[in-house]
């Protein structure tokens, strides 16, 4: 199987070709650089993402507080992890960087607040 990916590690964007046979990378080219092929080989094995949503929050000023994952997870967890974040409910006041939820989806990575909201007397 041949797929043609875009290079996200940085600015240049490199069209990379991979070609994978019966679950193993036979070859990776385009990429101007190690972390291409390194980008490329996780992409066809694994992908993984940042997610980044909101989750209620009670108590401030707002309505919803902005949330990412500490780390990347696995594409295929995403929905999966997406459930979950739909059943946080948070009380102001609350810190950036401040774990809400420990191991997302069975992945490993915490669901962090990124940004701080104080709460609302």
């Amino acid at each position: 199987m041949k797929k043609e990916l875009i290079c996200v590690v940085c600015p240049r964007g490199c069209r990379i070709q991979t070609e994978m046979e019966e679950g193993k990378i036979l070859s990776v080219t385009g990429n101007s650089c190690p972390r291409g092929e390194a980008y490329a080989r996780q992409e066809m094995i694994c992908p993984l993402r940042i997610l980044t949503s909101t989750v209620r929050i009670e108590g401030a000023s707002r309505r919803v507080l902005p949330v990412i994952t500490a780390s990347e997870i696995p594409l295929a967890k995403m929905p999966e992890a997406m459930a979950e974040v739909r059943q946080v409910r948070v009380q102001a006041p609350v810190q950036a960087g401040q774990v809400l939820k420990e191991n997302l989806a069975g992945t490993g990575t915490a669901l962090l607040a990124s940004c701080s909201m104080e709460k609302v007397r």
